[in-house]
């Protein structure tokens, strides 16, 4: 039992430390507002961690395994919201303002952003996330003791997976907003929400033909 739960732990911290979706979007969103903003961004996704774990936990995962259809449908969903997410971001470098108004700008945008946005972009990003779906609903049943309460041992996982998953991307928002504002240039700026916008709708794109 000791191995399983130590097994459990490695996979997750090796799938919260691979690069993906989640980190793409605490990296954008760190950079659209702040470390503050990332921190709200990897809440929500870290939240969405208990919705995979107790759908798993209430067998729901064996119908969406076995439904071919239903699991494409899911998968389609959050490849049309990286997409979504990857063009807001691709405007927002366009709308780039000039140097002489960059500062102003940025603090108008700072301003204007509102804290249920940053949380609402991350429990969408993991709830619709494919990876956290297959991790959570073909993965997560190969450690639980069947004698003992699914749903608790489900919720205790993604707690752990929880902490993991804002300990880390926490730290690399503060990182990330430390580097913004050392670095922060508005051609530097463009350049950066552009790669990572284009990336958003890459990996989207990919996602919907491998549907």
């Amino acid at each position: 039992m000791e191995f399983q739960y130590f097994a459990f732990l490695l996979a997750i911290v090796l799938l919260t430390l691979s690069p993906g979706v989640d980190t793409l979007l605490v990296l954008r969103n760190t950079a659209r507002g702040g470390w503050r903003d990332g921190a709200l961004t990897t809440l929500g996704i870290s939240s969405g961690l208990f919705v995979h774990a107790t759908v798993s936990a209430l067998g729901v995962s064996v119908i969406l395994l076995q439904s071919a259809w239903a699991f494409m449908l899911l998968k389609l969903a959050g490849a049309v919201y990286l997409i979504w997410l990857g063009v807001q971001t691709l405007r927002q470098a366009l709308r780039q303002p000039t140097v002489a108004g960059a500062n102003a700008a940025l603090s108008q945008s700072r301003q204007a952003l509102r804290p249920w946005r940053a949380l609402r972009e991350g429990v969408l990003s993991n709830v619709l996330n494919p990876k956290a779906v297959v991790f959570y609903m073909a993965f997560l049943p190969q450690f639980i003791d069947p004698e003992r309460s699914m749903l608790l041992q489900s919720g205790l996982m993604a707690l752990a997976h929880f902490a993991i998953s804002m300990l880390w991307l926490c730290s690399l928002a503060v990182v990330t907003d430390l580097a913004r504002r050392r670095l922060q240039r508005p051609l530097l700026g463009r350049l950066l929400n552009g790669i990572n916008g284009l990336l958003l709708v890459v990996i989207g794109g990919a996602l919907t033909r491998a549907n």
